[in-house]
């Protein structure tokens, strides 16, 4: 089973030279800690940053450099800052290559549910409607299941969508899975985690072809 860290790095795959990327709030913006040196790849956030870098180390933040979250960020060699309408003519004009997301649901048929909390008074889904409209490759990053173990891969989302049919991979703490026509289709599961495990996590329907390889990090 993977933790927050796992997930980034198992996502971290995923992206390729040249891609231009942008991280959502949540597991997403770990992401840019696992990028293999040898590529170059640009993190955009949406609140106006284009060149995001690592994380800092303890001592070295700059409290006016941040991410979409509010956290501070580094920037690499190049790095530009600018206002959110510029931010969001990149994201609307589909100039971003991957988009990667937290989520609280994910459907079957790809339907995602990530900005209203349970119980708690949420202003508004922000720029994340925004993303999953225009963005043509979204990852997922989740945990499969809720704190009562709940699975969050549904027949169909039951809080308010974010967007409709637009997820196109999720990563879990127990498996990466494709969004299909025919629902979620199972490519590989995480160490430690069966098959069998997955499945009754998974409320949605699941696809299963032949034999499921564990995860490869490194």
């Amino acid at each position: 089973m993977l933790d927050k860290k796992g997930i980034a790095k198992r996502i971290a795959k995923e992206v390729k030279d040249g891609y231009y990327v942008n991280l959502g709030i949540g597991i997403p913006t770990l992401v840019a800690n696992f990028v293999r040196d040898d590529i170059e790849v640009e993190f955009q956030s949406e609140n106006g940053v284009l060149g995001m870098g690592p994380f800092p180390f303890e001592g070295d933040e700059d409290a006016d450099i941040i991410n979409a979250g509010k956290q501070t960020i580094t920037t690499l060699p190049g790095a530009s800052f600018f206002d959110s309408a510029l931010s969001f003519s990149m994201i609307r004009g589909k100039h971003v290559d991957l988009t990667i997301l937290g989520a609280m649901e994910v459907a079957e048929n790809g339907d995602i549910a990530n900005w209203k909390i349970p119980g708690k008074m949420v202003k508004g889904m922000g720029g994340a409607m925004d993303l999953v409209a225009s963005a043509e490759n979204i990852i997922v990053a989740m945990m499969h299941t809720n704190k009562k173990g709940v699975s969050k891969l549904l027949k169909k989302c039951s809080l308010p969508l974010t967007g409709l049919a637009c997820v196109k991979k999720i990563v879990t703490n127990l498996a990466v899975l494709n969004v299909t026509p025919e629902g979620f289709e199972l490519l590989e599961r995480a160490p430690g985690v069966t098959v069998e495990e997955i499945k009754n996590a998974t409320e949605g329907h699941l696809i299963i072809k032949g034999e499921i390889p564990e995860m490869q990090l490194t």
